[in-house]
């Protein structure tokens, strides 16, 4: 009989891997935290080297960006969330009555009866998980804030961890390309949000739709799950359409089309073919794993992380 022998190191390594592993399952959400922040500041430090040229330092660079893009959401908001709120509000209150005229009676509402008498309950719960959201904001920004600062000692950075042997450019390079594929993911993505909201809005409107602005808002939030969103977001269109006529539900339906095919031949080849580059394919299985493992955020975080893998793999392969 063959005696199998496990070394003292052997054991220590095992010990310490598995605390390692413990360790990252408990801090699993800084850490999501933190690759989020990495997404943003991606983003925005492009456009600060480019402040910096103008020989604006680089602090007061990120601050100016953080106060325009501030004062666009701002604008956005003022704008967007008096109809918002009104037509969504319309909408709750109409849809009782849609739902039973369409089921012609055969959808029981007092099913909802629950949920909807828990909501003055929950309101507690969403004041919480609302200031809980604000904080957290803030924090990323700060974080985003430091790390922009930062990026510009990133070589010095790695050199102290590297050396100068050659490693440290490999290391710079994979830091750079993971940088210019995240910050084109959250710009294009960004555009095809706003450009699909548009087109939403002006396509409703014109079909005499009710309720554009939440409908046409909602388009441009779902965006940000590709393939799967935009046919998600055209469900509650073609419902309220459907109230109205069958005929007007069929033209809300063919709105939602050509929207999606404009999308996929005309704006995704241009705006994010470069930044991202992925098959059809790897995104749909992408998304239905984040789906999967964590939910609408896994969706959303499912193609970053895909680009992230894609870099390490042709970083492997380069050597």
């Amino acid at each position: 009989m063959q005696k199998i022998e496990i070394s003292q190191r052997t054991i220590i390594f095992t010990v310490f891997f598995l605390l390692g592993l413990v360790f990252l399952f408990q801090i699993r959400y800084i850490l999501l935290f933190l690759f989020i922040a990495l997404i943003f500041m991606s983003a925005l430090s492009p456009l600060v080297d480019r402040l910096e040229k103008y020989r604006i330092p680089r602090g007061l660079s990120t601050v100016v960006l953080y106060i325009l893009i501030w004062a666009f959401i701002s604008f956005s908001v003022a704008s967007l969330v008096p109809p918002l709120v009104e037509q969504s509000a319309r909408f709750l209150n109409r849809l009782p009555q849609d739902v039973e005229r369409l089921t012609q009676g055969r959808f029981d509402l007092s099913l909802l009866q629950p949920q909807l008498s828990a909501l003055p309950q929950n309101l507690f719960k969403i004041i919480v998980g609302t200031f809980n959201n604000v904080v957290g904001l803030f924090t990323l920004t700060v974080i985003v804030y430091y790390l922009i600062l930062e990026r510009k000692n990133l070589h010095k950075y790695l050199l102290f961890l590297f050396g100068n042997n050659g490693r440290e450019e490999r290391a710079e390079a994979f830091i750079n390309q993971l940088e210019k594929k995240l910050g084109g993911w959250v710009r294009g993505q960004l555009l095809l949000m706003l450009f699909v909201g548009i087109l939403s809005y002006v396509g409703l409107l014109f079909l005499g739709i009710d309720y554009a602005v939440p409908l046409a808002f909602l388009a441009g939030i779902l965006e940000i799950v590709p393939n799967i969103g935009p046919t998600l977001s055209a469900v509650p269109a073609i419902l309220v359409a459907l109230g109205s006529s069958p005929i007007l539900a069929l033209a809300v339906g063919a709105l939602y089309f050509a929207i999606q095919q404009i999308e996929n031949n005309f704006l995704v080849p241009k705006v994010m073919s470069k930044a991202v580059g992925l098959s059809p394919l790897v995104v749909i299985i992408a998304l239905l794993v984040g789906l999967k493992l964590a939910g609408i955020a896994g969706a959303i975080l499912a193609i970053p992380t895909v680009l992230f893998l894609e870099i390490i793999a042709s970083d492997f392969k380069k050597r």
